[in-house]
């Protein structure tokens, strides 16, 4: 199955790629969504409409979750999905950025089994499937190994160093780096050109499942801010925060981390 879906995701993320690319993205229409959760605009909208269509086209089966559609809770009762953000990063392309990218996924009772991220203005295309390995632009693609934390350049956002997150009541020092698409954060980790990242807020899954994937089959760990592992297709569709890295790194980040931060407990009811 997973090296049955990955062609399937690769071409539907090019062709999410060319859609996107035909907006520009400081004129293309935008509307911010209710309750605060950000910005859409018209070429978000233009690549679901493709991919809902041309996703579940081809696999009938199978559920679908995604930012831009409404949530049906039929996804539930099915074993397998497509769990897809259009585009991760809308802010970041709405400014006219070339960092955001199309993350498309299919999970199997839980688990991502095949995964890309694309990232057409970079012409950066991460791929993997279960038991295959990770691939950038179809070359295989290593974790780092670095083993001291101290000497790691982390993917972080700036809040994640609050000293509320740590047990010493401080971040350790490891140098921080930041991009705006949270699905690319994960690919730089499984490239190597990152040796971790974290975001410590409840993460959306449709942010979170192809990197994961992506990253572990670099070779790194990717779990929730406490260190349990990520189970896709739940009633939320949220994580309790995302921790990678090579496996020294990741060890050493959940070592340090307050295992009573804030987290998906503190969410109030949707």
């Amino acid at each position: 199955m997973p090296a049955a879906d990955l062609p399937l995701l690769i071409d539907a993320a090019r062709e999410a790629g060319r859609i996107a690319c035909r907006y520009t993205g400081t004129t293309a229409q935008k509307w911010e969504k209710a309750e605060g959760a950000g910005p859409v605009t018209e070429a978000d909208l233009a690549v679901n409409e493709m991919l809902e269509a041309r996703l579940p086209g081809a696999r009938p089966g199978y559920g679908w979750l995604s930012e831009e559609s409404e949530d049906d809770p039929d996804r539930l009762t099915r074993e397998t999905l497509f769990i897809v953000d259009p585009i991760d990063g809308t802010r970041s392309f709405a400014e006219g950025s070339r960092t955001w990218a199309h993350s498309l996924a299919v999970a199997h009772r839980g688990e991502v089994t095949a995964a890309v991220i694309y990232l057409p203005q970079r012409d950066l295309l991460y791929a993997a499937a279960r038991g295959e390995g990770a691939t950038l632009n179809g070359q295989p693609i290593r974790v780092s190994e670095v083993p001291d934390l101290s000497k790691a350049e982390i993917l972080a956002a700036r809040p994640n160093l609050e000293a509320r997150h740590w047990r010493t009541g401080a971040a350790p020092g490891f140098s921080r780096a930041y991009r705006p698409s949270l699905a690319y954060r994960l690919a730089l980790v499984a490239e190597g050109r990152f040796d971790g990242m974290l975001t410590l807020r409840p993460s959306w899954e449709w942010d979170i499942a192809a990197g994961a994937l992506i990253i572990a089959e670099a070779g790194g760990a990717c779990t929730d801010r406490v260190g349990g592992p990520l189970r896709f297709n739940t009633a939320r569709a949220r994580l309790d925060g995302v921790v990678a890295g090579g496996p020294a790194v990741h060890q050493a980040l959940g070592a340090a981390l307050h295992p009573g931060g804030p987290g998906l407990a503190d969410l109030r009811p949707s």
